[in-house]
Formats: structure tokens, C-alpha cells, sequence
């Protein structure tokens, strides 16, 4: 007979091993499956994680304090203090936690089979937005994706490349730029139409990109709306002379809401024309304005300034060690002059799972 000490030894060993066992399996069983095999992202400064830092432009994000709050304090080129809505959708839809850049040369094959962003900070859909920036424009950005497509034909094969397309999510977020650079502030298209004339000429831009993408094999898309553009810091320094006079600026933020409102109206249409596509609008300013009007709700003290710098023109390469950023990013809706902070990135990001991500999905939940 065994001594009592060896048997409970025994006893002990093996609800450790059970319990390992049973744990393991509670996480394996509990990991939900990607609502969607892969992300591909176009646009901006919004969605661009690290394509220009590749590029010969002075607009980048890849130095400090740019990437301070991302996991491991790395600056990764993105335009805010950490994350993108495209990395928290990423995360939300279990794909993976972050989305890299297509012009990494560092890309494994799970990283290019599960998605990567085409976007550049400083691009619009208008040719002449960034032009003489050295970012990527729209047009460049679908032959990009068309290179990816033949590097994923190669580790998966044409089919199911073909299959991982189709069933992918494709997000698509610019127009800022577009009114900024060449309608409010450097007005060279208002010498060419006024503001309604303008909204359609970009919507139809929009319309044939959206076309390209489907003759290329996209079939789920959201596109998203402008946000409240007279509300980003640097347009409110651009229009008051008095630094402490900041407000939004109604004129831009009406604008916004008008194309919003075509947007809205065009993309059904679009999607009646494109079999089997699901084409849903993104609204960005609904989320950004109740952060705005209600930022006690989000833990918000200051909307009017951006964290780094003054925060009323710091962005790209006027945001950088010498611009000190402020004490609590937490406290700030805006990371810089232009763009939002990672808190204010998540809670759009909740906002649009919640509102545009069922639209994306079927019945069933499956892709």
C-alpha cells in the first residue's frame, strides 16, 4: 500500500493536470472565429498604419511622441498617440490585433493573408489632393492592391485568393483632405466649382474607385463620411485670428452633414448596380460629435486642442520630440492638430461595430 503522502502527492497531480486541461480547453472553445478572414483598408491619414514612412514625403508619424501609448511605445507611422480604428476593428472582428502597412517589407504571409492597409496620410480622393506631397494617391493605392492580390495568389492559390477577397472586409475612409487642402484652406477647386459641385465631383471619384475594387474582386465595403471638419483643431486655428477664440466652424461642419447625407443616399445605389456587394456607409460624425457636445461621457476635458504641441497646428512633422505633448492623452479628444486620439479611435470603433459591421454580415453571422 502506497504511503498517504505519495497518494495525496498522486491526488494533487491530477486535478492540477485536469484542471490545465480544462482550462485550455475553455479558452480554445470560447475564441470566437474571424467574422471575416481578412481587412483591407484605402484612405488617409485616418486609416494609414505606416505606408509613408516608406515613402519621400515629410508627412509622417514615424517619430516621437507619435506611437507613445502603442503597444511596446513603438512609433509605427500611424497619426495619433496609438491605435487606429482599423486595428481596433481588426481586434473586434478576432482577424488580429493590429493591421500593418502594405509597403512593409517585413510582411509574413499571415500578415498579408489576414489584411493590410494601402492608405497615406496626406491622400484624398481628388488626384490633385497631395499631389506634391509624395504620398499615394487613390489610383496608386488600387495598383498596390492589385500587387498584393498576385503575393496572396502565391501563398494560397488563385482560388482561394479569389475567396479570401470576396469574403474580406474592405474599408475606405478619406475626403478630409480633399475640402482642406484644396476647397477651405487652399482654395485652388473653388476657382472650379462651389461646395455642392465639389461634394459630387468627389463622390464620383469615390463611385469609380468603388467600381475598381469590385471588378478586383471586393464585394463588402464600408466607406466612410467625413467628420465634423470645422471642428478639427487646425481648421478653428485657421479661421480665428485669437488663439483663444476657438470654436467650431458651423459653414464646414454643414458642408460635412450635406455630403454625408449624399453619401448616404449613393452608396444603395451603387450596391444595386454591383451584384452580391454589401456597400454600407460609415457614419464617423455621429460618434465624433457626441464626443464633442458630451465629452464628460468619454472622459474627455479638452475637444478644441490637440495633446501634442499647442494643439492647433501640430501634425506629421510639426508634431515631434521638441512639441511636448500634453500630461494625460486620456483627457484630450484630439492627438494633434488634425487627428484623433487613440481613445476617441476606439470609441468610433465600437460605435461602427455596433451600427455598421451587422450590415456587413449575414443572417447567420458568417462572411
Amino acid at each position: 500500500m502506497a504511503p498517504i503522502g505519495t497518494t495525496l502527492f498522486l491526488i494533487l497531480v491530477h486535478i492540477w493536470f485536469y484542471t490545465l486541461l480544462f482550462i485550455s480547453n475553455e479558452c480554445k472553445a470560447v475564441r470566437p472565429a474571424p467574422k471575416f478572414p481578412a481587412i483591407l483598408v484605402f484612405g488617409d491619414s485616418t486609416v494609414d498604419t505606416g505606408n509613408n514612412n516608406y515613402l519621400k514625403t515629410l508627412f509622417k508619424g514615424n517619430h516621437y511622441p507619435y506611437g507613445q501609448d502603442f503597444p511596446g511605445h513603438v512609433t509605427t507611422g500611424r497619426f495619433s498617440n496609438g491605435k487606429l480604428v482599423p486595428d481596433f476593428l481588426a481586434s473586434m472582428l478576432n482577424i488580429k490585433e493590429t493591421v500593418p502597412p502594405f509597403l512593409d517589407p517585413s510582411l509574413s504571409d499571415n500578415d498579408l493573408v489576414t489584411g493590410v492597409s494601402f492608405a497615406s496620410g496626406g491622400s484624398g480622393f481628388d488626384d490633385i489632393t497631395g499631389a506634391v506631397g509624395g504620398i499615394i494617391p487613390f489610383s496608386k493605392q488600387v495598383e498596390y492592391f492589385k500587387r498584393y492580390i498576385v503575393r496572396v495568389q502565391g501563398i494560397v492559390g488563385e482560388k482561394e485568393a479569389t475567396k479570401l477577397i470576396s469574403s474580406a472586409v474592405i474599408v475606405i475612409s478619406a475626403g478630409t483632405n480633399d475640402f482642406g487642402f484644396n476647397f477651405y484652406d487652399l482654395p485652388t477647386r473653388r476657382l472650379e466649382f462651389n461646395i455642392s459641385g465639389y461634394q459630387d465631383f468627389l463622390q464620383n471619384k469615390l463611385h469609380k474607385f468603388i467600381e475598381e475594387l469590385y471588378e478586383l474582386g471586393c464585394r463588402r465595403m464600408a466607406i466612410a463620411g467625413l467628420p465634423p471638419v470645422g471642428c478639427l483643431p487646425i481648421q478653428m486655428t485657421a479661421k480665428f485670428e485669437r488663439p483663444h477664440d476657438r470654436r467650431c466652424i458651423e459653414e464646414e461642419n454643414l458642408d460635412a452633414l450635406v455630403y454625408n447625407k449624399k453619401l448616404a443616399r449613393l452608396l444603395p445605389k451603387i450596391q444595386s448596380l454591383l451584384p452580391r456587394s454589401k456597400i454600407v456607409y460609415a457614419d464617423v460624425y455621429e460618434p465624433m460629435t457626441d464626443m464633442i457636445d458630451n465629452p464628460q461621457n468619454f472622459g474627455f476635458v479638452e475637444t478644441k486642442r490637440g495633446c501634442c504641441g499647442t494643439g492647433s497646428v501640430e501634425a506629421g512633422p510639426l508634431c515631434n520630440a521638441l512639441t511636448a505633448a500634453c500630461d494625460n492623452v486620456l483627457e484630450y479628444l484630439f492627438w494633434d492638430g488634425i487627428h484623433p486620439s487613440e481613445a476617441a479611435y476606439e470609441y468610433i470603433s465600437k460605435y461602427l461595430e455596433k451600427n455598421v459591421v451587422p450590415q456587413l454580415l449575414d443572417y447567420n453571422n458568417k462572411s
